[in-house]
């Protein structure tokens, strides 16, 4: 029998040589089967609807599979000068769409001209802008590169080349200095998007928010008002003997003179209190790295970015936090627990694996710390010790939050739940996540597919509750699979007029786990959850096609009136597309609204974290 050809897309920018590497638990090369027919190509010009697939996205094998994931994460390295309309391709813009901006940030270079690649997380920002028109009833979109220091010192704008020369805390350079190279802390401002009082930042897990221009999309500068001129460098409130003191302030001066790490660091996840209209943004310090201790600070800011409040919480033990949740009366930490890694900090330092081989996961408690810190101790009737934590019986690692809220009786008893989505401690790797390896520039997609016991190790939706009596007192914690939905799934959001308050309705990425050897990740799927008849809705993209974090824009006044934003990426054929969902309809054939194509030459790699903005 003749074999069928095999068509690859290979980008332009795409390292070479081309070489798969042995799959763990993925048929290794040798074992795969390639049809001898093979042609190697670029996209053509043509555009593909989803509803008329093509013959290569019917392919679904070990090699499609390994590329797809590839193609996943290929470097984007063009800019808009200005707005391109997108072209309509499936339904319409609803006549009902408020106007208004989704703003879609992540990594946009993963590899130089000079054969160094970098981990997603170390990817240079690259914010995409989708402008909806509700009387025009289109969409016009801009991408532009962050211009972080980082980026200005990377790339050549003449030549549009790039050589990295900053390590990042999650990659290796292959054609770079590696042995001494101080340049750590990689602010590539590519995590999260954010519009407020005016301004458009862009945040990164570990330094000042980049701002920019709303228009353009042109970068302002650092924006250095998130941290109060309260924090210096050398703080002198701390007790001097104290002996984590001392060491603290042995260290700051070091990692701020030399590895310029900046002495309070920013979390890329903030809050909105759509209650009292204010922001809230948490910091670490640069030495809770090191030491066997925490320390976060609470800002809260009101709409024109005054500083309302600023609490400070020492807690000792050693976190490394990334998402968190607030209610009415608290700060709410998961404490995902790190130690030193001494033989990963010796390879770290000569330059053999990624700085943050020095850090490793503590999973040497059987429960999982939760720390309820309060919001407004002036105003608390509770004598609850917030530096006692709320042991949850469950050995978790936490991701992402999709929603906190509070309740209390006549009686003064408070009930806490969270939404939220979690890990196993087993799985979760600083160095390998989404398989990165800097040997042979490629990303191993099964680490993020992990076959024996996937469900119970990869990300998950949980509903966690916490009951407290009137003095404080933890009477229950409890963590339940949310909906006893248990497929791998992340970036859980809910309306955003409903954040604080007790919500129906929550909606994440998700898998279908249809394909073999892609199970678990990337997503293909929007799931939504209602929690009130523990009911299950879902709409899936389809064969070879990825989604990444659903946006829900809010449009009315019960909880899912409104409308679902994400972003399909059609790797097979190279194409990205924005989807419109009707959240009333998940479940339904007809809950597609409208699909529309971005430009193929602006085809874009997978972004992280989006922020819709309504114009006012």
């Amino acid at each position: 029998m003749q074999a069928k050809p095999c068509h690859i897309l290979i980008p332009t920018d795409f390292p070479s040589p081309i070489k798969l590497p042995r799959f763990h638990r993925i048929p290794s090369p040798a074992k795969i089967k390639i049809p001898r027919v093979a042609s190697i190509s670029t996209p053509d010009s043509t555009s593909h609807a989803p509803g008329r697939r093509t013959a290569l996205e019917t392919v679904d094998d070990s090699v499609a599979a390994f590329w797809d994931y590839q193609f996943l994460f290929v470097s984007q390295r063009s800019e808009t000068a200005e707005a391109e309309t997108l072209r309509v391709i499936d339904g319409a813009i609803p006549s009902d769409f408020p106007s208004g901006t989704y703003y879609l940030t992540g990594p946009g270079l993963f590899a130089d001209d000079h054969g160094s690649t970098v981990h997603p997380l170390d990817g240079h920002g690259y914010l995409r802008a989708f402008r909806i028109d509700a009387v025009s009833r289109e969409v016009r979109f801009m991408a532009r590169y962050v211009k972080t220091e980082a980026q200005v010192e990377e790339h050549d704008p003449e030549t549009n080349s790039w050589r990295f020369t900053h390590r990042g805390p999650f990659s290796v350079l292959k054609g770079g200095k590696r042995l001494g190279n101080v340049k750590v802390m990689k602010n590539v401002a590519n995590t999260s998007v954010l519009r407020w009082g005016g301004k458009l930042l862009c945040l990164w897990e570990g330094g000042d928010p980049y701002e920019i221009e709303p228009g353009t999309l042109d970068t302002t500068g650092r924006f250095d008002h998130m941290i109060d001129g309260c924090d210096s460098l050398m703080d002198n409130r701390s007790n001097c003997g104290d002996p984590w003191d001392i060491a603290a302030g042995l260290l700051k001066p070091i990692l701020h003179g030399v590895f310029k790490m900046p002495p309070k660091r920013l979390l890329s996840h903030y809050k909105i209190d759509v209650k009292s209209h204010r922001l809230i943004t948490t910091s670490c310090n640069a030495e809770d790295m090191l030491l066997p201790r925490s320390n976060f600070t609470f800002y809260e800011y009101d709409e024109n970015f005054k500083l309302l409040q600023r609490q400070e919480f020492n807690i000792p033990d050693h976190l490394m936090i990334h998402d968190w949740a607030f209610t009415d009366t608290h700060y709410i930490l998961f404490a995902n627990r790190i130690k030193l890694d001494v033989i990963g900090s010796m390879a770290a330092v000569c330059g053999l694996s990624p700085m943050i081989s020095a850090l490793s996961v503590n999973p040497s408690k059987s429960t999982s710390p939760i720390y309820l810190l309060p919001r407004f101790p002036g105003k608390s009737s509770s004598n609850r010790n917030w530096r006692v934590p709320v042991e949850a019986p469950s050995t978790m690692w936490l991701l992402h939050v999709g929603n906190a809220y509070e309740a209390k009786d006549v009686n003064g008893n408070l009930q806490i739940q969270i939404h939220a989505s979690i890990c196993s401690y087993q799985w979760f790797n600083f160095k390998k996540l989404f398989g990165y390896d800097w040997q042979n520039n490629k990303l191993d997609p099964s680490i993020m597919n992990v076959k024996e016991g996937g469900d119970e190790l990869l990300p998950r939706l949980v509903q966690v509750y916490i009951n407290l009596d009137a003095d404080g007192t933890c009477q229950k914690s409890s963590v339940e699979p949310l909906n006893q939905w248990s497929k791998t799934t992340d970036f859980p959001v809910i309306n955003p007029d409903f954040s604080g308050n007790k919500n129906k309705y929550v909606y994440a990425a998700s898998s279908s786990g249809s394909r073999q050897t892609l199970p678990h990740f990337p997503f293909d799927t929007v799931v939504k959850l209602d929690l009130s008849d523990k009911s299950i809705h879902t709409w899936t993209v389809g064969a070879r096609r990825f989604i990444g974090e659903p946006i829900f824009v809010s449009n009315g006044r019960e909880e899912d009136d409104g409308y679902l934003l994400v972003v399909e990426y059609a790797v097979a054929i190279q194409r990205c597309y924005l989807v419109i969902l009707n959240p009333k309809r998940i479940g339904k054939a007809d809950a597609l609204v409208a699909r529309l194509e971005v430009p193929k030459h602006l085809n874009f790699p997978l972004g992280f974290h989006g922020f819709w903005a309504k114009d006012i």
